[in-house]
This record gives structure tokens, sequence and C-alpha cells, in this order.
């Protein structure tokens, strides 16, 4: 985010906290008082970085009672989370045709506040980012200004019709958090702690830290698990040792039990070799 805004020339303010850390909603409404050439704020919700949850209802009602715009970056969590739009909000959320809705990537979309949407005329730093000229043209004829991503769509569409199909947000996000807690627990029996405490970890993607006596590379792990089938992500948490999995997507119980049971194959195997 603050790169986008770097290159078009945005004037911002970047409030961080730890990976491990959500935002302090206190010190939100601190900036925000301070700083009455504030605006908009804007912050992500499932952080895959670290896998942490944010809490995004709480710093929408700060916002709001600022009197500020909320956007939200719900690209990993939109539609495997349940998302009260209006009632925490939200002014501007946007998500994927991937991730949670379980289609192919190609394009991304915005469920907007329309009088916002209608003030933002005329005001895009980009031509191919400009929302509401896109806006425009899809309420004329229901198409993209360039050329569409038929079969991004297509697969979107089948998508749509599965999610509907599985019992929609609600029984996703059941799956995904079941998936998430069975992950863990079968990690955590193996030696590998979560990188986020269990109040703020997300149903997403779970980072762990490699176990205390850890002598193996994340290279050798990766491709034992990836010649088995399944892929593994490494750390991007900069001042840990840390790798992440996630479990979203066409993932059952079945599928953890087996990549775990192919995890437990390589810590013994390579503990054998070691020795």
């Amino acid at each position: 985010m603050a790169d986008i805004a770097d290159h078009a020339k945005i004037d911002h303010v970047i409030y961080n906290e730890h990976y491990n850390l959500v935002p302090d909603v206190a010190k939100v409404a601190e900036m925000l008082d301070a700083d009455p050439a504030i605006t908009h704020v804007s912050m992500v919700h499932s952080e895959t970085t670290s896998g942490i949850l944010n809490d995004i209802e709480a710093v929408g009602k700060v916002v709001k009672e600022k009197g500020r715009v909320f956007i939200v970056d719900a690209m990993s969590s939109f539609g495997g989370v349940d998302i009260p739009v209006a009632d925490w909000g939200i002014d501007f959320i946007i998500s994927s045709a991937n991730k949670c809705i379980q289609g192919v990537p190609g394009f991304s979309f915005i469920i907007a506040r329309r009088s916002l949407l209608m003030e933002s005329a005329g005001k895009a730093r980009s031509l191919s980012l400009d929302l509401y000229d896109q806006w425009k043209t899809m309420e004329v004829d229901g198409k993209w200004r360039f050329t569409s991503p038929t079969h991004v769509v297509l697969a979107f569409a089948q998508a749509m019709k599965e999610m509907e199909a599985e019992g929609g947000i609600p029984a996703r996000n059941r799956r995904y958090t079941e998936n998430n807690r069975l992950l863990i627990e079968k990690m955590n029996e193996m030696g590998f702690r979560t990188y986020i405490d269990g109040i703020h970890q997300g149903p997403i993607i779970t980072t762990f830290f490699y176990p205390d006596e850890c002598h193996f590379t994340f290279d050798q792990m990766y491709r034992y698990i990836k010649e088995r089938g399944y892929a593994i992500y490494p750390g991007k948490v900069t001042e840990a040792p840390t790798f992440r999995i996630g479990n979203i997507g066409e993932i059952y119980r079945e599928d953890i039990e087996k990549v775990c049971g192919i995890i437990k194959e390589f810590l013994e195997e390579y503990d054998h070799e070691e020795n």
C-alpha cells in the first residue's frame, strides 16, 4: 500500500505494528485526531505474511466516529470469513477472483459505497485502474473497458455456484477453521509452534517456527513435500526463522492429515540420516 501511495505521489502516514500484533485502535484514533489532513484509512484484513487476522471491525468503528473513509484489503479473507461490510463501516472492500472464492487469478473486484464512488470521478491517477470509469462502463454494457478476462469470469461464476452449494461463507469458514485447527494441532505434536497466538490467528494461512533443534533447511523440507503432491511457503517474517502453510481452497481434513504425515516422515527420515 505504501509503495502504491509513493508511486502515485499520494501523501500518507504509516502506522506499523510488529508482525504478530494487531493495530491498536486507540493509536488509530490518536493519529486521526492529531492529523485532520488524513482523509482515508486503509488496512489489510488477513495478513498472509504472518497469518494474523486483523480487527477491522474495531478499526472501522473508530474511522467512522472520526468521519474518515475506510478501505479494507480483503484479498485473502473475502468469502472465507464473514465480513458485514455496512455494519463495520467499510466504504471500499477489495478482493480477488481467486483465494477464498476458489476461482482462478485474473481480476479483482471492489464493493463500494456508491456515494463515495461517485465522488471519485476524475480523481484516478491511473487509466487502467480508474474505478469510477470502469464502474460507469459496466453500468452501460456490463463489460470491462479493455479486453475482458472471459475464462476468469466463467471460472468465477462456477466458483460462486460451488460456494453456494457448499453452504455459503458460514460453511466455508467452518471448513477453513477446522482445517486450521487440525493443522496447528498436528504440527504442535511434531514440535512446530505457531508464530501468532490463538486469539489473532486467522483461518487462512499459518506461520510456524522451526523446531528448537532444527538442522534442515526450508528447501529440503519444501522439495520433500512437493515431490509428494503438496506445496508450502517460505517465511516472510524477517526477524524470525519461520515457514508458512495455507489451508484454503479445495483442501479438506484428509489433506491436512496427509501433509502432516509427509512432514512427520520427513522429520523421521532426516533425523535418521543425521544420525
